[in-house]
């Protein structure tokens, strides 16, 4: 499934992802290890990797972010990674939750 994906898109989706590890302002250690498989799974390169390390210790710039700009291809996908991210610690937030379903609604509009 993440084949679909061009090298560009698999960094946005982490990005995204990455975002939403945030959204209750401290990564999970559980969130951690879901990125770090979302990341072999995907197959970035050593440069990709380090863009990653960096969201992972600051969140990504929320301007960076519109969830408008993924392609309708592949917000299934988006919706559905970050849906595993929010639920990897077995305790979603309420930030999480609420910034789920505005990213959802956002993606359906």
């Amino acid at each position: 499934m993440f084949d679909r994906l061009d090298r560009r898109d698999r960094l946005r989706l982490v990005e995204f992802v990455c975002s939403f590890a945030w959204a209750d302002l401290e990564i999970q250690p559980e969130e951690r290890v879901f990125i770090a498989r979302l990341i072999r799974r995907l197959d970035l390169d050593a440069e990709e990797d380090r863009q990653v390390q960096q969201w992972l210790e600051r969140p990504p710039r929320i301007d960076d972010l519109d969830p408008t700009s993924i392609p309708p291809a592949h917000r299934r996908l988006f919706v559905e990674a970050i849906s595993g991210l929010i639920e990897a610690d077995g305790e979603i937030s309420a930030e999480e939750r609420d910034s789920f379903e505005i990213f959802q609604q956002l993606l359906i509009d």
